[in-house]
């Protein structure tokens, strides 16, 4: 089963009126993920799409999708697709690949349908590509590791790179995860914007009872929805993304825009923020 939900972009003059609703019904993706179905979120932040697969017993297929209008979903995009499950596969063009928790698989354009079966929870993060780059796995042994932050700042963490120039060429998607470290709760600190580029992250790795505070808004004008394990937050261009968590959690984060530079960012430190 198949389901779509189209978000439009929002001006970032018309969020600052929203309320807790009209916030979480615009940037925050829930119930991405469950049994028998897959369930994307389009949006219209670079034409970004996010959303879960969870095959259960049953293989489940990503072939045409009427948002798009084109003969399959990839037939004019890139697609990155990281396992937060159990070992999954996933096959197209008569390839497989077998997932274990934590891989990344790149899907480059013109792939065709893309079968998911298995025990995996399959998070998946696409944007359109002008160009073809290989399909690639990226076991989390493959991801490049970047340790940032400070105990002393709570927010000691460690960075894996994925879909990245580090690793691999893509055309306009960049993809990996921050785990934090114990007794570290701040993601993404000091916060920042990049306005060549919309971002979207996907909690994962929570308790059920655990929530995170993620910061949003222009960096005067800040916001904050409450998230659990396994919600995804659709950041603008003009917003920042930072957040605080309860326990132990590792975020998704995925790019799409103008350049696949990481370090192409605005930061704006504490003092600065409202």
């Amino acid at each position: 089963m198949l389901s779509v939900e189209t978000r439009h972009a929002v001006h970032p003059e018309h969020a600052r009126g929203m309320d807790t609703d009209d916030l979480r019904a615009h940037f925050l993706g829930e119930g991405l993920f469950a049994t028998g179905e897959i369930r994307l979120l389009y949006t219209h932040y670079d034409r970004f799409v996010l959303g879960g697969v969870v095959p259960g017993g049953e293989a489940l297929v990503l072939d045409k999708v009427e948002e798009t209008r084109t003969p399959t979903f990839l037939d004019r995009r890139e697609m990155g697709i990281v396992n937060i499950g159990d070992t999954g596969t996933v096959s197209t063009d008569g390839e497989n690949w077998e997932m274990a928790r934590g891989d990344v698989l790149y899907l480059g354009r013109g792939t065709g349908a893309v079968t998911f079966s298995g025990a995996g929870r399959f998070y998946i993060t696409s944007a359109p590509a002008h160009a073809t780059y290989p399909n690639k796995l990226i076991t989390v042994e493959d991801a490049v590791k970047v340790e940032m932050g400070a105990s002393e700042t709570s927010n000691k963490r460690v960075i894996k790179q994925f879909i990245h120039p580090t690793v691999m060429e893509s055309c306009q998607l960049i993809l990996g995860y921050t785990s934090l470290l114990d007794g570290s709760v701040w993601n993404t600190i000091p916060s920042h914007i990049h306005d060549r580029r919309m971002e979207a992250y996907l909690y994962w790795g929570m308790s059920e009872e655990a929530r995170v505070l993620h910061l949003m808004g222009e960096p005067q004008q800040t916001r904050h929805l409450v998230v659990a394990d396994e919600q995804a937050v659709i950041s603008p261009s003009w917003s920042i993304h930072s957040g605080a968590g309860i326990g132990e959690y590792t975020f998704i984060w995925a790019m799409a825009g103008d350049n696949v530079d990481y370090t192409d960012m605005d930061f704006i430190q504490p003092k600065d923020l409202k």
